[in-house]
C-alpha cells in the first residue's frame, strides 16, 4: 500500500476495529444480564481502552486526509454496520427491516458529508 494511501485506509481499518470493542464494551453485557453491575462496568472500561487506542491515531492519522465531519461520519457508518453484524450474529436479535431501512437512510445521509470533497 503506498504511503499517499495510507492516510485514506486507515482511519477506516482503525476505525472498524474500535467499534468492535466499543459495541462489545457497551452492549456486550446484555448477552449476560446477570452479571453485577459493577462488574460488567469495570469490564466494559477495560473493553473500551483498545477503542481509544484505536480511535484516536485512527482520527489522527485521518485529519491527514479528512475532515473533521467526514472522520465522525465514517465512525457512525461503521458503528451502524458493527452493530448490525453484533446484534445479530452475537445477541441473536432478528434483523427487522425497519432497522434495516432506516439505517441506510442514516448512511444516506451521511453520503452527503462526502460530496465535493
Amino acid at each position: 500500500m503506498s504511503e499517499t494511501m495510507w492516510p485514506k485506509i486507515a482511519p477506516v481499518l482503525m476505525l472498524l476495529a474500535s467499534n468492535v470493542f466499543m459495541t462489545f464494551a457497551w452492549y456486550g453485557h446484555l448477552k449476560h444480564k446477570g452479571a453485577a453491575l459493577p462488574l460488567v462496568i469495570g469490564i466494559s472500561w477495560l473493553i473500551a481502552l483498545p477503542e481509544y487506542m484505536l480511535a484516536v491515531p485512527a482520527n489522527r492519522i485521518g485529519s491527514a486526509v479528512w475532515s473533521t465531519a467526514q472522520l465522525k461520519t465514517m465512525q457512525e457508518v461503521i458503528t451502524l454496520l458493527v452493530f448490525v453484524v453484533f446484534s445479530v450474529f452475537y445477541l441473536g436479535e432478528p434483523l427487522r427491516w425497519t432497522t434495516l431501512v432506516g439505517f441506510v437512510l442514516i448512511m444516506a445521509g451521511a453520503a452527503f458529508v462526502f460530496l465535493g470533497r
